[in-house]
Formats: structure tokens, sequence, C-alpha cells
């Protein structure tokens, strides 16, 4: 491994640039006006693929977004890693709170800052490089490896299931790895063997055909957004706890031994508290900060909208109100059963003064593996030497869909393996990813490579 190591510590400063130029590219798959800049990015993406030597690279047509594909299966006998990241990313709303522009990616203080660096650009540009050392070097990887990039995770991959049900020959392999995640703190590399899964819903009420003059009409009519945020408060008691009918009935209860492991780790609430802002935490009680986020579901309010909120006065009654709500879910919660119980839920609160709409969105389904796979080790071996220091193991309060269908549909345990910071600021203004822990997960991700041939084709 020595002389790969070298290549990589001499390439430090190409990576830069080139990870640059992944990142100027708005992929932002939400928004219909930044499609043929999502179509650009899986291009570009296509085009690092075969020059960082992979083979049979394409594109792969979904009703959506495209999916770029490439493959080098010249170790017959190993394992084969089938590498799974995304391409496109979130909106950059408040785009006045940037401090400098999302896609001119700019590095201050040991961090380049721009929208997609940690989530997920810079994570899968780190395995790229990795094989790109393998083959340049020794002209050969240790294991088979196949790559799946996609271009609608941050919209709830809605066409990544059928494309992995139809393509289930094309992606046989031994074990996924991802790097879509976070370390548990700086300087503390982490496996992630555990994710909460996700239902998301859009409530919108009407009370009248337009806006109507507060003065005139208020005190005759409901106010929608009055009525939504008394539905919204009768969602949860004090203590936080989910008051849907059937909501916790499915709840995988946490292991002692997991309790007193969590308890373990380097966490101070003070210390999250003065990171993020927060005046005091808040959540269900009976739980810890880091037991309510890996491992308790929850129910939380995205987006609120009603009436005027411009500058000034007026006396205006909205006639619509929209909340955006999400729960995430925990094993063995199911995703479906979950959003039928949420929706007969608000169907229970809502008057007759009012008009219910109520949409079902993306979802996926949690997932948890054991950390005592051999990959798992693996993984654990390959980020020491990356980062000169033993992993902990934890689970991830985030969701990624697929994991559960690679699962689900392939027969794979996943490996995360990531190397972003809880502080990058992922879905929010000054996204950014630590230099330095870019640099060393291109290392960690060439041992990886090595680690995972070391475990053999399971028997």
């Amino acid at each position: 491994m020595d002389n790969i190591i070298d290549f990589i510590n001499v390439s430090r400063d190409r990576y830069l640039d080139e990870l640059k130029a992944l990142l100027a590219i708005p992929s932002i798959s939400a928004l219909p006006e930044h499609s043929a800049d999502v179509k650009r990015c899986a291009e570009w993406c296509a085009d690092e693929m075969r020059r960082t030597g992979l083979q049979n690279v394409r594109l792969i047509d979904t009703p959506g977004n495209p999916v770029v594909y490439g493959e080098w299966l010249g170790a017959p006998g190993a394992p084969t890693i089938l590498f799974y990241g995304h391409y496109d990313v979130q909106p950059v709303d408040p785009l006045e709170l940037w401090e400098s522009p999302p896609f001119e990616a700019t590095i201050r203080d040991g961090e380049i800052y721009a929208r997609g660096s940690a989530d997920d650009k810079g994570q899968v540009f780190m395995h790229l490089k990795a094989v790109e050392a393998h083959l340049k070097q020794n002209g050969c990887l240790p294991v088979n490896m196949k790559v799946v990039l996609e271009g609608e995770e941050e919209v709830g991959s809605v066409n990544l299931d059928d494309f992995v049900r139809g393509h289930k020959a094309d992606l046989k392999a031994d074990v996924v790895v991802i790097s879509d995640s976070a370390m548990f703190a700086r300087g503390i590399p982490s496996i992630c063997y555990g994710l909460r899964g996700l239902v998301y819903f859009q409530i919108d009420l009407r009370g009248s055909g337009t806006d109507l003059h507060s003065g005139s009409f208020g005190g005759a009519v409901a106010n929608p957004a009055f009525v939504l945020a008394q539905m919204i408060a009768q969602m949860k008691d004090r203590g936080g706890r989910v008051k849907i009918p059937g909501f916790y009935d499915d709840v995988r209860p946490l292991q002692e031994a997991e309790r007193q492991a969590w308890a373990s780790l380097p966490f101070s609430e003070k210390k999250y508290r003065k990171d993020f802002g927060i005046p005091k935490l808040l959540g269900e009680r009976g739980y810890t900060t880091l037991e309510r986020t890996w491992a308790r579901p929850t129910l939380e309010v995205n987006g609120l909208l009603s009436g005027f909120t411009g500058e000034g006065a007026k006396t205006v009654l909205p006639a619509v109100a929209m909340a955006k709500i999400s729960m995430r879910l925990v094993p063995d919660q199911d995703p479906n059963k979950i959003a039928d119980l949420f929706q007969a839920h608000v169907e229970k609160l809502a008057p007759k003064t009012v008009q219910l709409k109520i949409t079902r969105m993306h979802g996926g389904k949690p997932w948890m593996t054991s950390f005592d796979n051999p990959f798992v080790q693996a993984a654990g071996r390959a980020i020491e030497k990356g980062f000169g220091q033993k992993p902990v193991f934890t689970r991830e309060g985030g969701s990624i869909p697929v994991v559960s269908t690679f699962q689900e549909e392939l027969g794979l345990p996943s490996v995360l393996f990531g190397v972003g910071l809880p502080d990058e600021n992922a879905h929010a203004p000054n996204e950014k990813l630590d230099v330095s822990n870019f640099h060393n997960g291109i290392i960690a991700a060439a041992y990886l490579y090595q680690e995972i041939a070391s475990v053999g084709v399971p028997g």
C-alpha cells in the first residue's frame, strides 16, 4: 500500500481542484429549473469515472434523473463492493446567509465551503480518487467494484427502488459501501450501523375562497392558520411523546448494552447546545440526547406558511394554511403503516370549518445491521489506518432510504463509511467539508478495499 498512499499524498492539490469543478455544478434535484444542471453533473461524474479507470461507464435513464454506473471486475475470486452515492444536492435558500457563493467552492480555515461538499459530492469523490490510486499505481483493485450514483437522493430516491429491482443481476455484489454520513465528532472517526427511516407529509387547510378582512370577518369564520396551529399542538404531549394512536407499537427497544456504550462516548450536551445555538434541549422524557436522535422516532414540523408575512402590517384573515411534517422512524416501524396512522389522526383532528388536503410525499424504511459483521469490522480497521485512531460505532438520526432496499432486494449488508462532521451544515447555508478529513478519507477508502478483500467472499 505504500506506493498508493504516496500517490494520494502527492495528489492533494489536484484532488481539491477537481472537487471544486464538481462542486461548481448546481445539481439541485428539487428545483425543475436545474434539471439541465443535474444532467450535466451526471455526465461529469461519468467522465470522471472513465478518467479514474472504471469500465463500462454509462448513464442509465430512469423516469427522473439518470443513474451513473461504472465497474471494475478484474479481481476474480475477490469480494465485490457495490458503492452507492448521489450527485444531486439540496437547494441553497436562504442565499443571503452564505458567506461565499454556494457553487464557488472556497477554502477557509481548513474547510471547503460549497453546497454538496459534505453531502455527498465530497464523500463520493474521495472513493473515486481511492480507486484511481489503486489503478494508477498497481494496475488493479484488490476487490471488484460496482459504482452507482443517483441524482434523486435529495428528493427521496423516488425511482431508485425500481432501478434496483430492474438491475438485480447487474448489481450482484457482496457488500454495499456508502459514504454519506458524519463521524461522531471532530477527531473521532466512526462507523454507523443504523439509520432512521422517514415519512413526509404536506397538510393544506382552506377556510375561505380568498383572504378576508380580519375586522369584517374575524370571529365569524375559521382562521386556517389558527386551526393548523391547534392541530399541530395536539400531535405531541408536553413530554415530547407523539400522540398518534399506535405510533410506538412496533418500535424496537434499546438494548441496555447499547445504552451503556453510547453513555461512554465523549458527548457534551453543553458543547452541543453551544455549537448549534440551542438555549435548552428538549425531547422525549426518559432518553438521552443521543438515544433520542439515534434510536427513538420523532414527529417534526419542517415548514409553515399562511397569511401575510411581508414587512409591516396587513389585517388579513388568511384563506389557506400549510404545514410540512416529517416523522423519523426506527426499527421495526413500517413507513406505510405510520403514514396511514398519521393520516387518520390528522383527519380526526381537522374540524369541519376548514377543507383538508393531505399529501403523502417521500419516505424510507429504517435500517440496522450488527456491528460485529465482518465487513463492518473491516471498515473499522480501514478508517483507523486512515485517521490514526480507533473508531466508535454509532447509529445516525438521518435517513438513506436505499440502504434498506439493498438489504431487502439484493440481500446485501451495508457499510456506512462517512467522514463528514456533525457541524458541517448539510442542507443548510455554508455547507462545508473538512479538508483534512477529505484527504484522510481517501486514504481510509484505499485501505477499505484491501481490508474487504481480506474478509473474502462470504461462504
